[in-house]
């Protein structure tokens, strides 16, 4: 079985959005540099987030998201982002009318039952784990085993965090990876069990 990693680009005062969703500069490292992080051509990062980022990426096979997420998006039209092969979608309500129940999309009601599924989808691949209210739910459910954080420089002072509403105080191992990249700090930490 793949580790779950918890994983987003987060301002330094720990928000991955503002108020109204909105993700500011948050994901500016991921267009400002020279080489390609993906076959769209639209990501360009430097190289030393490219050599950080693209063997993370090559090695997540299910996603795990929120609704909210989910509905922002549009669902990706129904493809998994980032060559994903599949998406977990945390959610009380039916997939949308119409939606393509083709598509490698699985909606389930639950943190723990949609961990369960992404482990059985992803094999032993990762896991990985937006950001945010799922994030933090999944997190104090015990079930994550890494966080991951691209840190950028910008302080938002309010917004959606990065931890969701986790109220309870969770221990990390010391950060075994900080990598200095441009407009962009790369962080890893292990989950202390």
């Amino acid at each position: 079985m793949g580790k779950a990693v918890m994983y987003g680009s987060v301002s330094v005062d720990g928000f991955i959005a503002d108020e109204n969703d909105r993700p500011g500069p948050l994901f500016d490292w991921l267009s400002s540099g020279d080489v390609p992080l993906d076959g769209s051509g639209a990501l360009k990062v430097s190289q030393t987030s490219y050599d950080y980022t693209r063997p993370y990426w090559d090695r997540i096979g299910v996603t795990i998201v929120g609704r909210h997420v989910f509905d922002l998006t549009d669902g990706w039209d129904g493809k998994p982002p980032g060559g994903i092969d599949h998406v977990v979608v945390v959610t009380h309500r039916p997939a949308p009318e119409g939606w393509d129940p083709g598509a490698p999309f699985h909606f389930v009601e639950g943190v723990e039952a949609a961990m369960t599924e992404a482990q059985e989808l992803a094999g032993d691949r990762i896991v990985e784990v937006a950001a945010g209210d799922v994030g933090g739910q999944v997190l104090a459910a015990g079930l994550i085993d890494e966080v991951r954080m691209d840190v950028v420089p910008v302080v938002f002072g309010s917004g959606k965090r990065y931890f969701g509403s986790v109220r309870a105080q969770h221990l990390l191992d010391d950060p075994d990876v900080a990598i200095q990249a441009d407009r962009v700090l790369h962080l890893r930490y292990r989950v202390r069990r």
